[in-house]
């Protein structure tokens, strides 16, 4: 069965800026949607990132390694998290995806490849 990443994206000042109650309730309802995916046995990872300026790029090319502190570009909505989940198809991924509470959601067929 393919395997789907569901990326999430969201603006983290918004989330510094939540009151606890409302971070609380957010939480809750990502942990119904991991309880749920996991049930119907669609699950294989997920996890959440910390802030951006934790991030560091390493940028590679030409027998050359350069780092840079923080994220890659500077964006309205940042990589938060992520679900990897077992899917029969695209359509599939993008109903979970739909459930997953976050201002969007990008949803990608992970590609195999076969090594030789």
């Amino acid at each position: 069965m393919p395997k789907y990443l569901l990326a999430i994206y969201g603006d983290e000042t918004e989330f510094a800026k939540m009151a606890q109650d409302d971070l609380g309730q957010v939480m809750k309802e990502y942990w119904a949607f991991g309880d749920e995916v996991e049930k119907a046995g669609a699950f294989i990872a997920g996890e959440a990132l910390k802030p951006t300026p934790t991030a560091t790029t390493v940028r590679a090319g030409n027998g050359k390694a350069s780092t840079v502190d923080g994220p890659f570009a500077e964006t309205k909505e940042q990589l938060g998290g992520f679900y990897l989940l077992e899917c029969k198809d695209q359509a599939e991924a993008v109903t979970w995806a739909k459930k997953i509470p976050a201002a969007t959601v990008e949803v990608r067929e992970i590609q195999e490849f076969e090594r030789p």
